[in-house]
């Protein structure tokens, strides 16, 4: 019996559903796979993987807003994908299927990204060659995928331009701006484990791809026919560039802007312990700490780029264990602090000595909230904002970051920006305000502005006279943005105001968590907790969707003994945000609690999980009673995340 005949009886015995047949079905017919990826196919059939070939055929790989991220690595591993391991152990070739990233996907994105691109340049008027810049990180086919995207690219008639090795994500953000591209790309997956990889599209402006360039890219993606891939599967980089050292130093130089007093390291000299976590992080932030005075311990055992990660769990620094070393490190060399980045370093995640000389990690919401209250108070002591604060400066962040920002920006006379989850959307913000500078310029003084090659205080000045100047953003999930030059969150970045930050307290012999401390007496005690529930492969993500689905048609009426007062539905609601723009539709929702509690609820778009998040204020009456108001809190959260849980969970099987 042929594979596609047994394929068609396992559909009709239901061991594959019906999508996973269809896809099968038109691979091994399409004429376009390799003899390698046929074999690998009558493999998993001959073994009976039901499950391991619905994982990998239940569907068309979803190219979705920012791209693609998912296995590139299959559970199992046929012989014909084994081939030679590489010299970290991966399979010869990544794992053949339409929901996974392989060459075959990889090269309809790079396809579907090109003719867009094409287009747009048509429609603009600039009949020019679509440029793009491609980064990649350390990950298991991060170069090989770097260097078919970029042959491709070129096959089409376009310029390609990659780094000599692997880049931080928002290295690529930035030079995007930097060498005028069309568009860019990054292979990464960022913190997920091994053996997943990604494609991630960025557009002109440097930030990941928003509407409607997302959508056209998408459907240009979905409309590339199988029958064209054949003639790309062979790289070609004759016509490639290798971009010179210049763009790191424009890079790194950037970087600096972040620094807003660098007389705080004349007098206290941080000494940090640094992980990379086997990913990039090194490569732009060890020598911009040292430039700074910072004085830094690296954990010698992950500087060494491993898409493995073998010496952490998970390489996410929102996960404890990734600072198990670092840890290890800090009480050797009796550091103040420990830093580390995930794999493409656009992740940041820290921990500091509390007054008993503890070593304590913060999470993105505390971090963030340290971040902007102080860098919106040494902008109005440095006079870049004006003492009472302005209309037209603004703190962004999600909507599902801490509402301790909206607080620290309400107290300081700034305006706060939600977005949606994403920085893409954070990133999407500054390009407005930078095209009303321009257009508000033009139009009113008969001005044109290179806006990234004006200095950083007429750029600032300007914004605030015609535009709004972005001072300080982030996300809960440890990303942070100061510089308008990059357009996504930046670790390196990151680093540099947190040397600061930390510099600055040394000198005034108090701890980060002392900090901390006076915001909660200053605004009140805000805690927050993220709740992940997890649900992998065919029959996960439609548990997810269950969830999802079930809020609209079934909201719930209460959570942990608290009434469900309110219930915001992003998807159907009509909701504005504080520049009076409208807020994209999207599944997401929400909750309000008449204890003053509120969650949210959403998917993840990069891994195969749901997401709640939990948050909590109460009033601080005194320094005294703050740790009994952290302790009650945090009983009132974790019941609401186990009533959450099991609320969720009943939802999936629904």
């Amino acid at each position: 019996m042929s594979t596609l005949e047994t394929v068609k009886q396992a559909g009709e015995a239901g061991k594959l559903l019906p999508s996973s047949v269809e896809n099968i079905t038109a691979w091994l017919e399409g004429g376009f796979l390799p003899e390698w990826a046929v074999s690998a196919i009558d493999e998993l059939v001959a073994q009976e993987a039901w499950d391991e070939l619905n994982n990998r055929f239940y569907q068309m790989i979803k190219f979705g807003t920012g791209g693609m991220r998912t296995r590139t690595i299959g559970e199992i591993t046929p012989k014909a994908e084994q081939g030679t391991p590489t010299e970290q152990g991966a399979p010869e070739h990544p794992a053949v299927g339409s929901n996974m990233l392989n060459d075959f996907n990889l090269i309809r994105a790079t396809i579907g990204l090109f003719r867009h691109c094409e287009s747009y340049l048509a429609e603009i008027e600039q009949f020019e060659t679509p440029k793009l810049v491609i980064g990649h990180d350390v990950r298991h086919y991060s170069r090989h995928f770097c260097e078919l995207a970029a042959s491709t690219w070129t096959k089409l008639g376009g310029l390609a331009m990659i780094f000599d090795g692997p880049r931080a994500t928002p290295h690529l953000s930035f030079s995007v701006r930097y060498l005028k591209a069309t568009a860019g790309v990054v292979i990464t997956a960022s913190h997920n484990p091994p053996h997943d990889n990604g494609f991630k599209a960025y557009f002109c402006d440097g930030a990941q791809v928003v509407s409607p360039h997302a959508e056209a890219i998408i459907d240009a993606f979905k409309a590339v026919d199988a029958a064209e891939l054949p003639a790309f599967l062979e790289k070609d980089l004759s016509g490639v560039v290798t971009l010179p050292e210049s763009v790191d130093e424009a890079y790194y130089e950037a970087l600096e802007d972040n620094v807003l007093d660098p007389e705080v390291f004349e007098k206290a000299t941080p000494k940090f312990v640094f992980t990379p976590n086997h990913g990039t992080g090194a490569i732009s932030a060890m020598p911009l700490m040292e430039t700074f005075g910072v004085e830094v311990h690296p954990v010698e055992a992950q500087m060494v780029q491993d898409g493995r990660f073998p010496t952490v769990k998970s390489p996410n620094p929102e996960v404890k264990s990734a600072f198990d070393e670092a840890l290890k490190l800090a009480e050797e060399v009796q550091a103040d602090a420990v830093i580390a980045t995930d794999p493409d370093a656009d992740r940041l995640g820290v921990g500091a000595r509390d007054k008993n000389g503890e070593m304590i990690l913060y999470t993105g919401n505390q971090l963030g909230s340290c971040l902007a209250e102080y860098r919106v108070s040494k902008l109005k002591e440095i006079g870049i904002v004006p003492l009472e604060g302005s209309d037209n400066a603004a703190l962004i962040k999600t909507f599902v970051t801490t509402p301790l920002q909206e607080a620290i920006a309400d107290a300081h006379g700034l305006k706060c920006i939600n977005t949606l989850t994403g920085f893409k959307w954070i990133g999407e913000k500054l390009k407005h305000y930078e095209e009303d500078l321009e257009d508000r310029l033009f139009e009113e003084e008969g001005l044109a502005i290179n806006y990234d090659e004006t200095d950083l205080s007429t750029r600032v000045s300007l914004l605030l006279d015609y535009s709004t100047y972005y001072v300080f953003g982030g996300e809960e999930s440890y990303g942070y943005l100061a510089s308008d030059r990059v357009r996504d969150k930046d670790a390196t970045g990151a680093i540099l105001m947190f040397s600061e930050l930390m510099a600055y307290l040394k000198g005034q012999g108090l701890t980060l968590g002392e900090y901390l401390d006076g915001l909660y007496l200053k605004y009140g005690y805000y805690a927050e907790s993220l709740l992940n529930l997890y649900f992998e492969g065919a029959a996960g993500s439609q548990k997810i969707r269950n969830i999802i689905d079930s809020y609209r048609t079934n909201p719930p009426k209460e959570i942990a003994g608290a009434k469900v007062v309110k219930l915001i539905d992003f998807g159907r609601d009509d909701i504005d945000d504080a520049d009076a723009k409208a807020i994209p539709k999207e599944d997401f929702y929400f909750v309000e609690l008449d204890n003053g509690y509120r969650y949210a609820v959403r998917g993840s778009g990069t891994e195969p999980k749901i997401k709640f998040y939990c948050f909590a204020r109460e009033d601080v009456e005194s320094a005294e009673a703050l740790n009994g108001v952290k302790a009650a809190t945090g009983e009132k959260v974790a019941a609401m995340k186990e009533a959450l849980e099991a609320d969720a969970r009943a939802r999936a099987e629904a």
